[in-house]
This record gives structure tokens, C-alpha cells and sequence, in this order.
């Protein structure tokens, strides 16, 4: 019944932007954290962002400073926001909604 649908995924340049999209069809949107994943080609899937419902956020190290999460409850959207993108960025992503809903995955490939 839960479905998360995520888009903006491609091809982008390094030092690009991009921007993902996940679309949740949960009436409770608002009470559950959302978090990014990544799963880089031929590696384990990472955590990369979470933001909780009172608008804690937190990063992995790696992309702090350049990729930023955001969520609005009304459309029942979260975001992720990324910039200045590097090769080592590439891989399928996903979203999370809590306790344990995932979206299908979005692949961005940073390459030249």
C-alpha cells in the first residue's frame, strides 16, 4: 500500500547538479524520518542523508557541504539537492521512508 516513487536520475558532468525526487503515497508522511541511500556500482549500499520530523539533519561526511535533504509533508515529497558532483558520487539511489519503505532506486552516473 506504501509506494515511494523517485525521479531525476541521469547523466551529469562532474561539478554538476542534480536533483532527486521521491513521491510518497503514505497518509502518514509527516510522523516518519526520510533518508537517502546510495549503492555504488559493485559496492554495498550506503547511507548518504536522513532528515527526522522535527528537521534534524545529518550527512555523510563525504557529501556534506554539497548535497542538501528537504522534504515537504504537504506534497508528501522529499529531495535531495546535489552539487558540485564527482565522479565517486555515481551510483543507483534511493529513498527511505521510516520504519522500512524503499523506493525503487534512481541511477546518476557522474562522468565526463
Amino acid at each position: 500500500q506504501v509506494q515511494l516513487v523517485e525521479s531525476g536520475g541521469g547523466l551529469v558532468q562532474p561539478g554538476g547538479s542534480l536533483t532527486l525526487s521521491c513521491a510518497a503515497s503514505e497518509s502518514t508522511f509527516s510522523s516518519r524520518a526520510v533518508r537517502w541511500y546510495r549503492q555504488p556500482p559493485g559496492q554495498a549500499r550506503e547511507w548518504v542523508a536522513g532528515l527526522g520530523t522535527y528537521g534534524d539533519i545529518n550527512y555523510l561526511d563525504a557529501v556534506r557541504g554539497r548535497f542538501t535533504i528537504s522534504r515537504d509533508n504537504d506534497k508528501k515529497m522529499t529531495y535531495l539537492q546535489m552539487t558540485n558532483l564527482k565522479i565517486e558520487d555515481t551510483g543507483v539511489y534511493y529513498c527511505y521512508l521510516g520504519p522500512d519503505i524503499w523506493g525503487q532506486g534512481t541511477l546518476v552516473t557522474v562522468s565526463s
